[in-house]
């Protein structure tokens, strides 16, 4: 027997022809030529993008399994053969950095571009992470293509509304699309997988009795995380990919609202939304740039300067804000409209991708074209920090900003150096985020200035202080609409996403979907235990109902508001948390309650913090709604008084406006919550 022990808990040894890696008592590789967990080939790709939506077809011309492995024990060093006396195809080294278990890849023969490893698995184990992932939390029993794009509209090809978009933009979308994938697993085996590459993968996890990753190249290494406890490895994972930036604490003010029509009109609905009581912490304008007409509705006008018509005087207006103790926040993403003078400037300094023919590369982004400011150029990038966000955003009186279209890049795009666009699309999400926080640092900004994103892939954590869910649809959808936003949080949340918040009522409204006033005021009551409250009109505002509009939904949403607010003592807790351990503030059950069998099903409820259980309304016309509670406490409804003892489900009654909140029984915050319950 060959063994390779790095300390007490680690061993990697072959008996025979079998090799395993054991870690704390968990075995997490095992290879032999019977059961092989390693697979090489070549395959052939056909991608297509359309507006951010992504066709993807592979050829696979080969794949053979290298069933044979040798174990040298002087280093560590596994070599893998197709068979026994044929040439080495891939390495293995096993590298043990601090808490990270590593199995170092290396292919000595050139060709190979897909590779396949398998993880041992056991039938009632279940697994989370891949990212944020909206429509499932277990992701057991499906696979997760992992590539940043458009989640698209629906997400469910059985629906019309996803047929209607597909038919035209290849824009419907399916339950594995997501903004921010990321090859990082949580196993309830109390351990986690993490593959080092931005590299296209998908993510296997249909069978008995292994989990298959498939890389379209080879990754530098499979990484391992192994702790006692979901909270530990929650931990283990923040500190390795970077604990998000603490958010400002202007944003517990109360909500930030969504206005895009000119100075005018967000002052009128401003001033109508505090009369009312709403609490507001700022203003979020994306317009400060301009408007433009297309069929998809009102988009922006992406050349990232203040627009004079819209927004007369501004600087003497965010200046008035100011005083009154509200911040203003825009909008902007790493692309720049060919009709626009930013575009010219950037692109004689040569600033912009370029075209495999040669000239500037342009992206069709829906009736307008674009540039592609090239971030893999350091000047490139610098001139983006300094130029747009310095001087043009955060010197003119931003406070924070919707930072949007990581998920863009094309693959045919030609990079400086001849950076592989197939590999720095799903790096683009973090190199997007890191301009805008080195954008923030330079101006002496960190932790005050805000801004939040959609996309993202590994390493995002460190740079973004805030998520966003994306575009849902303005409905209850089952795999695009409120309930998925809580799906999005916990998936991500697991993996050192302690931030994340939505826009309330949704965004999407295409072929006749639009937002109702009962679909705002639960969105509403969902977004008051969240860390940021924030407003949207949408995509076709005139079209959708708007707080404003309905004395009965802004006096509802003035409340939800104050019960924001009023939560401020307990979220700063929850913040000082997650900056200690990593916690993100929307929890799984099962995250506190690891013994309770009945919590690990549950993915449209959440824990904010340990003390309150939420469980949002998500049907339409719904009167009562029942949750589950975690075993081992009492629990204490918060609109009626009345007690419960864990470990069961229960029924309550859920008129808008007394969402299904019940706080933990002991809590040391238990006035604040019941102070917040008085009428």
């Amino acid at each position: 027997m060959n063994a390779v022990s790095i300390n007490d808990t680690v061993c990697l040894r072959q008996a025979g022809e079998q090799v395993r890696l054991e870690v704390a008592g968990r075995l997490l590789w095992c290879h032999s030529p019977e059961q092989p967990a390693v697979f090489a080939g070549y395959g052939e790709a056909d991608i297509e993008m359309q507006r951010g939506n992504f066709r993807i077809r592979d050829y696979v011309q080969e794949r053979v399994a290298l069933r044979h492995a040798r174990l040298h024990e002087q280093d560590g060093l596994i070599e893998l053969r197709a068979w026994a006396e044929g040439p080495v195809l891939l390495t293995l080294r096993l590298d043990c950095q601090g808490e990270r278990v590593r199995l170092l890849m290396q292919a000595p023969q050139p060709g190979c571009n897909r590779l396949w490893l398998r993880l041992p698995a056991q039938a009632d184990e279940q697994v989370w992470g891949c990212g944020e992932q909206m429509s499932y939390f277990n992701l057991r029993g499906r696979n997760f293509p992992l590539w940043t794009s458009e989640p698209g509209v629906g997400r469910d090809k059985s629906t019309w509304l996803t047929l209607q978009a597909d038919n035209e933009a290849n824009a419907g979308g399916d339950y594995y699309h997501t903004n921010y994938p990321q090859p990082t697993f949580i196993s309830s085996r109390r351990y986690a997988a993490h593959l080092v590459t931005t590299a296209y993968a998908d993510f296997d996890f249909r069978q008995a009795d292994f989990h298959e990753l498939q890389v379209w190249a080879i990754p530098e290494a499979l990484e391992f995380f192994v702790a006692d406890s979901y909270i530990d490895l929650v931990g283990l994972l923040s500190r390795y990919f970077g604990r998000q930036p603490r958010l400002p604490s202007w944003v517990l003010d109360g909500a930030i609202l969504g206005l895009k029509n000119g100075r005018e009109h967000a002052e009128q609905h401003l001033q109508t939304a505090l009369e009312q009581g709403t609490k507001v912490s700022a203003l979020w304008c994306e317009d400060w740039e301009g408007l433009r007409i297309t069929s998809f509705g009102k988009r922006l006008f992406w050349d990232w300067q203040w627009n004079a018509e819209r927004y007369p005087d501004h600087q003497a207006w965010v200046a008035s804000l100011h005083e009154r103790g509200l911040r203003f926040l825009g909008y902007v993403n790493p692309y720049l409209c060919n009709d626009g003078p930013l575009f010219a400037e950037a692109e004689a300094a040569g600033y912009l991708a370029t075209a495999a023919e040669g000239g500037t590369y342009l992206v069709d982004f829906g009736e307008f074209l674009c540039g592609v400011v090239d971030f893999t150029l350091p000047a490139a990038a610098h001139w983006f920090e300094t130029r747009i966000i310095g001087q043009e955003m955060l010197d003119k009186g931003l406070s924070g900003w919707m930072a949007d279209f990581g998920e863009y890049l094309p693959i045919d795009v030609k990079l400086a150096g001849d950076a592989d666009p197939m590999l720095e699309h799903n790096a683009w999400p973090v190199r997007w985020a890191e301009v805008n926080a080195r954008a923030i640092a330079t101006a002496g900004r960190s932790g005050d200035a805000l801004f939040f994103m959609r996309a993202g892939y590994s390493g995002v954590q460190a740079h973004c202080p805030l998520l966003w869910a994306g575009d849902q649809s303005v409905d209850f959808s089952r795999h695009d609409g409120l309930q998925t936003v809580i799906c999005g949080a916990l998936s991500s949340g697991l993996l050192g996403n302690a931030y994340h918040h939505s826009d309330i009522g949704g965004y999407t409204s295409l072929y006749g979907n639009c937002r109702t006033a009962e679909l705002f005021q639960r969105w509403a009551e969902m977004a008051a235990f969240t860390p940021v409250m924030r407003t949207h009109e949408g995509n076709r505002p005139d079209q959708n109902l708007q707080f404003w509009q309905d004395p009965a939904t802004l006096a509802h949403f003035a409340r939800m508001t104050q019960l924001f607010a009023g939560l401020r003592p307990y979220v700063e807790s929850l913040i000082d948390e997650a900056q200690a351990s990593g916690l993100p503030l929307q929890r799984p059950l099962f995250l506190h309650h690891e013994q309770d069998p009945g919590c690990y099903a549950i993915q449209d409820q959440y824990l904010y913090g340990r003390d309150l259980l939420v469980a949002p309304v998500h049907a339409e016309g719904a009167a009562r709604w029942s949750a589950y509670l975690p075993a081992g406490e009492t629990w204490q409804h918060w609109w009626s008084g009345e007690r419960f003892e864990g470990g069961q489900r229960v029924e309550v009654a859920a008129p808008l406006g007394q969402p299904p909140v019940f706080s933990r029984v002991g809590s040391r915050w238990q006035d604040l919550f019941e102070r917040l319950t008085v009428r």
